[in-house]
């Protein structure tokens, strides 16, 4: 018994003769053309990918900044409407609930993306915690739909699309509610690739009519269709954190190097402050590096990584980079050692070295 959940593109990913598998209990496209064909078009030119499993949450009313900003880690305050905010989610040791983006799209209204496989996890999290604050959370993730446009290509080919406002205008990190193809859409100039594009969300009944629209008018500048597959290599190489992976219940945001998203003096206190600001004024005992290997084979999650012959950390990531045509990855390695350096893997008695790097790996 199939108990996968779908999608609103299900139906055109098989039309399309996408590579359909589980994913964080998703039926997804995880190919179509190919990974490598469909990595490379994204960094050459533009690719669409639908992203409808992730999440979304709308939190209003009087006291919503004021909650937000006692919620995560950025501060919520720089905020306004038709501005975006990348943050985390902390636990109260500091470890990462996720990490999301918070839309203001009104004065007293954030719209928020919550990652797909902690969806019910964060919808939970956040309305526990908004208990005794003058603001309402719904969780919207059953009525909306959402597609990522990514590429050097994606604003020149949304500019050619039947879109009612000029989507160059729209700056990084801003949004901004339009209609496109004759759905309202959010338009937000964001992503998870490493490139230019937007994060396109509608209503999930008119996601289709918008997917074919953007495919169609796209066709002309090389758009394809990609899959969960161009998705991962393509956020390793641009050193994106994925949760489970550089980001977790157990990595906290400043081992994960996302300390620019956590602002430990914005004047109010959030869930994990205190932890955090113990862990930055005693010394950060673990850190997330990235690497590059000058070998065929791939480190892959759970590879134990060494230094003068102790092991000093694990693979958190490790893929096939297509622009590089060498593998990549990141780790979690003791801070002492990632600065000493001569780090190395040993795959089937193969020592090889770790080329740490700071990403984007592929520039």
């Amino acid at each position: 018994m199939n108990d996968l959940k779908k999608t609103p593109l299900y139906a055109l990913h098989c039309e399309l003769g996408a590579r359909m598998v589980p994913f964080g209990g998703w039926d997804m496209p995880v190919q179509y053309s190919g990974i490598i064909a469909e990595h490379k078009a994204v960094r050459e030119s533009a690719g669409l990918f639908d992203v409808s499993h992730m999440g979304e949450l709308l939190v209003s009313g009087a006291g919503a900044r004021r909650f937000l900003n006692g919620l995560v880690t950025n501060d919520v305050e720089k905020l306004e409407p038709g501005k975006a905010l990348y943050t985390i989610l902390c636990q109260p040791d500091g470890g990462c609930v996720d990490d999301i983006i918070i839309y203001q799209t009104g004065d007293d209204t954030y719209f928020i993306c919550i990652n797909a496989g902690n969806a019910d996890k964060d919808a939970a999290w956040v309305s526990e915690k908004s208990a005794g604050h003058d603001c309402s959370v719904v969780n919207l993730s059953a009525q909306y739909g959402q597609l990522a446009l990514q590429g050097p290509k994606a604003v020149e080919i949304l500019s050619h699309c039947d879109v009612d406002t000029d989507v160059t205008t729209i700056g990084r990190f801003c949004c901004r509610e339009t209609v496109l193809n004759g759905a309202e859409v959010l338009l937000s100039r964001t992503g998870y690739t490493g490139e230019d594009g937007f994060e396109i969300y509608c209503s999930s009944g008119v996601t289709e009519k918008v997917a074919r629209h953007l495919l169609e008018k796209g066709a002309a500048y090389g758009l394809v269709p990609a899959g969960l597959g161009a998705r991962d290599s393509l956020r390793l190489e641009a050193g994106y954190p994925l949760y489970g992976h550089e980001i977790s219940e157990v990595i906290t945001p400043l081992q994960a190097k996302l300390g620019w998203a956590v602002k430990l003096n914005k004047g109010c206190d959030f869930i994990g402050r205190e932890a955090l600001q113990q862990e930055k004024d005693t010394g950060i005992a673990k850190t997330v590096v990235f690497f590059t290997l000058n070998d065929k084979r791939i480190a892959r999650q759970g590879t134990e990584v060494y230094a003068e012959g102790t092991v000093i950390g694990t693979v958190l990531s490790g893929t096939q980079s297509p622009v590089l045509g060498k593998p990549i990855g990141s780790a979690l390695v003791e801070s002492n050692a990632a600065k000493s350096g001569g780090l190395y893997v040993d795959l089937r008695g193969n020592k090889i070295n770790l080329d740490v790097k700071k990403p984007p790996l592929h520039k």
